[in-house]
């Protein structure tokens, strides 16, 4: 098998930028190793503990903190999002909690709305002070789809003033540890260090660039958790297990809430959710400049398949599938 999953995983191997994979079965790690580099400068290879941006995998997280707080009973799904967010227009009255989630608010695009001399990094409150300016949606909340990665920022700010804690202390505090993800933090620029950070980096005449990051990199609750795939193995025990969200809150975010452009593809709370096979498949992919990952759950089945990269090319999600079959 091992033999198998190197031969996919060959145009990764060497001196370029690289990837780590994970294969779980039923909270047994089957295979993990990596391949290539995580830092070109400095010749640092690929492990299983080394931690790469997660970029929009990182909204199973988000989803979760605002799980956590709702069987904690500090918000409802179903909360008018201006409650939480009153510098929203009057449009935020007809956001629900459930309607960020599922990308149907409508809300527009944070990353068409910056300034085009832009220079500093956003956050995610940068996000919110953005849409606060515009004064209608895409559609009325709540009936239709648009992938949004500021509906994300937002609930990442809601998960703050809700419990009171920075969001990463929050994510750390409440997922993290609980999981014994010992490595795994959303990561913030002169507060916090990734401890086995992979670069990321873009193919260019002489070799490889490093584009590890963009002006939207600091926006955490869209895409801003670095992890490993021995921390994200932990992860997966912990959503089997019920140790950190209950097992009806983890049913309710892989349910197939709303119909996305896909016709085969559902998304829930973070989780898309789709059919490979015979199989149900919840699944989400994540890139940003120099990162392309994905994370397979196959819940009846009990396998969980995880590729990450940290490189600006590659299709890891058909990678990740190739190696899913041959566990199936």
């Amino acid at each position: 098998m091992e033999s198998k999953i190197d031969a996919l995983m060959r145009g990764y191997s060497g001196s370029g930028p690289g990837a780590a994979v994970l294969v779980v079965r039923d909270g047994t790690v089957l295979f993990h190793k990596g391949y290539g580099m995580a830092d070109l400068e400095d010749r640092v290879a690929v492990t299983p503990s080394t931690d790469f941006r997660l970029a929009s995998i990182t909204k199973q997280f988000t989803a979760s903190a605002i799980l956590l707080l709702v069987e904690r009973g500090k918000l409802g799904l179903d909360d008018p999002v201006k409650r939480f967010l009153p510098e929203l227009p009057a449009y935020g009255e007809d956001i629900s909690i459930r309607d960020l989630l599922t990308h149907s608010s409508g809300i527009l695009d944070y990353e068409d709305l910056m300034p085009k001399d832009a220079t500093k990094q956003l956050h995610d409150i940068d996000v919110l002070h953005l849409v606060s300016k515009e004064p209608s949606t895409y559609f009325a909340p709540g009936t239709g789809y648009r992938y949004s990665n500021g509906g994300y920022a937002l609930l990442a700010l809601i998960v703050e003033r809700v419990s009171g804690q920075r969001f990463a202390d929050f994510l750390r505090e409440n997922l993290f540890v609980p999981a014994g993800m010992q490595s795994t933090l959303a990561f913030e620029e002169g507060i916090s260090t990734v401890p086995h950070r992979a670069f990321g980096y873009s193919r260019s005449k002489p070799g490889w660039t490093r584009t590890d990051q963009s002006l939207t990199s600091a926006v955490l609750g869209d895409g801003g958790v670095y992890s490993s795939v021995d921390d994200l193995a932990l992860w997966m025990n912990a959503l089997d297990n019920g140790t950190v969200l209950s097992s009806s809150s983890i049913e309710l975010a892989t349910l197939p809430s709303v119909a996305t452009d896909d016709p085969a593809v559902h998304y829930g709370f973070g989780w898309r959710i789709s059919i490979h096979g015979d199989a149900r498949m919840v699944w989400h992919t994540g890139e940003s400049i120099g990162f392309r990952n994905a994370l397979l759950r196959f819940p009846d089945k009990g396998l969980s398949v995880i590729v990450l990269t940290n490189r600006n090319e590659g299709e890891p999600k058909e990678t990740a599938l190739a190696i899913a079959d041959l566990f199936l």
